[in-house]
């Protein structure tokens, strides 16, 4: 419970208050509105919290922050520029700001910022460290696990569940900070002792509109760090730069081609692993490919810059392993691989595919299995079907998570990245499960068979009900179907 004014605290807003009342609950759900509770009245792309304001003061609701007042209500209204940064700011307040006694590193970019807060998280947990994790497939406290339903929570239960760490004994927070995340002011109010840059390419357009705003709100996230912190970009990405451009913070570097403050250089790359020089040490890990190299080395540099040892810390990545749903793979009995990665961007797909191309030997085939997600940037299907033919001895377009969309219309679409001297390698199978099923029929000893988009996912969204499908399970089901 706290006092309206401790809750304000340095928030620009107009309207009298009483400080003499306490109030024990933020909200911008009206369903949850209640006399204790202090409602944030926030306009969203679909619907705007404003029009709920008199269900919330007959709940008992007795105070509304807003961007408008309403003459109509009797209760206190207090007028702010943006409700949505005025909640975060007012949650930061309200759980005595718990990012400022964490060492708090967010991670940003297109692709790896799963696989970078996990290793991380995984890493200090490894050097005896009592730390948290907010992902996109899970949010941990210590050895806890807490169902992750955003990449980044909501303001209020991002602030609640980074008090609760400091309350378990954490002393490190690893998390993912998404585009969405950063222009809905969903991690303002926080303090970060660290932000890492990955990369940036074709994604979230649905949301963002265009690229430039695209770049525009992952910059916003180094613009506002402090300058006790540090920024980490990858040079090797053209936008590197451009992040640092007006930090506060001080300015590092990871590449694998450039010039950088912590450089690593791919020896070896096999299904059994990588062999990597980093800093003129060489080790061997079990992650793959040349992605997987940016986010070893993304780890290692925040592990650097938070004062590990070097050694130690190169001996801990050489133990790390992949994160689930991320190239994860597996070898059936009949001496096919099995490949299941997240991959659902363009840039994404082609490192996967890349990846294994460079492993393959040449005699097999490579048969990929693809979709797009429905309600979402639809002018990146094409180009995901594209890279799957450009890749593979065989494609097979099928459904993601089709959400409120016709998949036969998502694969229509994809169809059209698909040039007429690809035709005869393209199938189109809307069943998901089906579409795996003909995948490994037509896989034989040595063939690779990649199944990308949904990664670590156990469901399929199918007209706003989520159905369980896990791609891993799925493909070790059919392989055991295939084996009697």
């Amino acid at each position: 419970m706290k006092g309206l004014k401790d809750i304000l605290q340095g928030i620009s807003y107009r309207g009298q208050i009483d400080n003499e009342k306490s109030y024990g609950q933020l909200i911008f759900d009206s369903r949850e509105a209640g006399p204790e509770s202090i409602f944030f009245a926030i306009p969203g792309s679909v619907v705007d919290g404003h029009q709920f304001r008199k269900q919330v003061v007959e709940a008992g609701c007795e105070v509304i922050v807003c961007e408008h007042e309403d003459p109509s209500l009797n209760v206190t209204q207090i007028v702010v520029d943006s409700s949505s940064e005025a909640l975060a700011l007012a949650a930061a307040n309200f759980y005595d700001h718990p990012s400022k006694k964490l060492k708090l590193v967010g991670t940003t970019g297109t692709n790896g910022k799963t696989t970078i807060s996990t290793l991380l998280f995984t890493m200090f947990r490894n050097l005896g460290y009592q730390c948290g994790l907010l992902s996109t497939v899970v949010n941990r406290i210590n050895e806890e696990e807490i169902h992750a339903t955003h990449t980044t929570p909501d303001p209020v239960s991002l602030n609640k569940l980074l008090a609760q760490m400091l309350n378990a004994g954490c002393t490190h927070c690893f998390m993912e900070v998404s585009s969405h995340a950063i222009q809905q002011h969903r991690v303002s109010g926080l303090h970060f002792v660290g932000g890492v840059f990955t990369n940036i390419t074709h994604d979230h357009l649905d949301y963002h509109g265009t690229f430039a705003n695209y770049i525009k709100a992952k910059k916003a996230f180094f613009d506002h760090l402090s300058p006790d912190s540090f920024a980490l970009t990858n040079r090797d990405d053209k936008n590197g730069e451009v992040m640092l451009q007006n930090t506060r913070a001080e300015k590092y570097s990871y590449a694998l081609k450039s010039t950088a403050d912590f450089r690593a250089k791919v020896l070896e790359n096999q299904f059994s692993g990588l062999v990597l020089s980093i800093d003129q040490q060489e080790i061997w890990t079990r992650l793959i490919g040349d992605f997987n190299a940016y986010n070893l080395l993304a780890v290692y540099g925040v592990a650097r810059l938070l004062g590990e040892d070097k050694i130690e810390v190169l001996t801990q990545i050489s133990q790390l392993q992949s994160v689930d749903g991320r190239f994860e793979f597996f070898n059936s009995d009949s001496g096919i691989t099995a490949i299941v990665d997240y991959a659902h961007t363009p840039d994404a797909l082609q490192n996967v595919l890349k990846t294994i191309s460079n492993i393959r030997s040449k005699n097999e085939q490579v048969i990929t299995v693809v979709g797009c997600g429905g309600d979402r940037d639809k002018s990146k299907r094409p180009k995901m079907a594209a890279i799957s033919c450009d890749y593979s001895d065989q494609v097979i377009l099928t459904s993601d998570n089709p959400r409120s969309e016709d998949p036969n219309v998502i694969i229509n679409e994809m169809q059209e990245g698909v040039t007429p001297e690809n035709f005869r390698k393209v199938l189109s199978i809307t069943d998901r499960s089906q579409a795996i099923k003909t995948a490994c029929s037509l896989a034989h000893t040595g063939d690779i068979i990649l199944v990308a988009g949904k990664g670590h996912e156990n469901y399929q969204e199918i007209k706003g009900v989520k159905h369980h499908f896990d791609d891993l399970e799925e493909l070790k089901k059919i392989f055991q179907l295939l084996q009697k």
